[in-house]
């Protein structure tokens, strides 16, 4: 931890050194919330969100927060270990694995043509009594296994043995906006209703659990969790069955995943709350995670220490330092282009409108990782070989 603010109404206990204006607003509001929870933790990858700073962890008694969890409910990430070399894997052959992964994967605002199978999907809810989840079933059984846009990405990668991974970044693509957004309406309109003192013009609309509006919020966003843990398994599927059809004795581990947009009840300090967690991994101890950087830097596959001042948590990526809009408007194209291809990687960026991903948006990856030391260990860093995006 870099300090500790006391300040406010409850502490801010921060893993940065440095956070702009607009982040240390909206984590003020978070810290003087009526029902947090002992503190509210910053992760070292934070930057402005709506409501809620990415990469925050706000804790809450019996409470919960959709913008806290924010509109790609469950996004995280996936990796998976082969037993293939990089050396095996010639400029050529990633050109074509990539092109075959745009063929079998719809990128951006795509969608499959024809529906999925419905095994696929998440098991086990009662899907008729969930207002947003059964109108949008139908639709994302065309979306399940399609990659989305934004900071999304399929990549292949190389550990510092050599060894060739798979990763996947997305999320609960247009369903997880869906529930998002109808509960943030229903909170905001209930909030103005009770004249809450949380001023919902800071966008962290609550639903108590003395409600049933919050009960059904949370099981939506379960299954929006469990719908894009099934996205990226779909994706990863279909990933190696390219691999498999060009090296048939390849061999895959299990598969890691973990999410970082979402609310759980949890077990700190000796009560039971809602743990938020919007742009941060969860790090318990022995737990193992993933924290990618930007398409021109390294990610980790990480192991938690169980850190309770987190809520045991950590990052979930290396984090913006750029808007979007600012980017493609103040960045030189084939600048950034010559950063990555000097590296030897096969990016991402072909036109002007893809720069809102360009490395120099984010923060450097290793400053992050050094600043949560005491969050988790870095068990296999890893460097990317090739990029995919929406």
């Amino acid at each position: 931890m870099k300090k500790v603010i006391t300040s406010e109404k409850y502490p801010i206990k921060l893993w940065l050194d440095d956070i702009d204006e607009k982040t240390m607003d909206q984590v003020v509001n978070l810290a003087n919330l009526p029902f947090v929870h002992s503190h509210v933790s910053l992760m070292p990858d934070a930057h402005s969100g709506y409501g809620m700073p990415i990469g925050g962890v706000l804790a809450t008694r019996d409470v919960i927060i959709p913008n806290a969890v924010g509109v790609d409910i469950g996004c995280g990430m996936c990796a998976v270990k082969t037993n293939l070399k990089a050396k095996e894997l010639p400029k050529k052959m990633l050109l074509s694995i990539m092109g075959e992964i745009r063929k079998r994967i719809p990128l951006g605002f795509k969608h499959h043509k024809d529906k999925q199978d419905e095994e696929l999907m998440p098991q086990n809810y009662d899907i008729e009594n969930m207002e947003v989840v059964k109108m949008q079933y139908e639709p994302a059984l065309k979306q399940i296994g399609t990659l989305g846009g934004g900071n999304h990405f399929i990549e292949i990668q190389k550990d510092t043995d050599d060894n060739v991974w798979l990763m996947i970044h997305s999320g609960s693509r247009n369903i997880g906006k869906q529930v998002a957004d109808h509960y943030n309406r229903k909170a905001r309109m209930l909030n103005e209703m009770w004249h809450s003192s949380v001023n919902v013009k800071m966008d962290l609309a609550f639903l108590p659990f003395k409600t049933d509006i919050a009960h059904r919020y949370y099981e939506e966003m379960r299954y929006c969790v469990e719908f894009a843990f099934a996205n990226r398994k779909l994706m990863m599927r279909r990933t190696k069955e390219i691999f498999s059809d060009i090296f048939p004795k390849v061999e895959f581990e299990a598969l890691i995943n973990i999410a970082h947009n979402y609310a759980a009840w949890e077990n700190h300090f000796g009560k039971n709350v809602v743990v938020h967690r919007k742009g941060a991994t969860s790090a318990r101890k022995g737990e193992i995670g993933i924290i990618p950087g930007s398409q021109g830097a390294n990610s980790f596959i990480v192991e938690g220490l169980g850190n309770k001042d987190s809520f045991t948590s950590c990052s979930h990526g290396a984090g913006r330092v750029m808007g979007r809009k600012e980017a493609v408007r103040s960045l030189n194209l084939a600048d950034e282009q010559q950063k990555l291809e000097s590296l030897g990687i096969i990016h991402s960026l072909r036109s002007k409108s893809d720069l809102d991903e360009a490395p120099t948006v984010y923060k450097d990856i290793n400053e992050v990782m050094a600043n949560q030391q005491d969050l988790v260990k870095i068990k296999v860093e890893l460097s990317p070989l090739a990029v995919v995006k929406g």
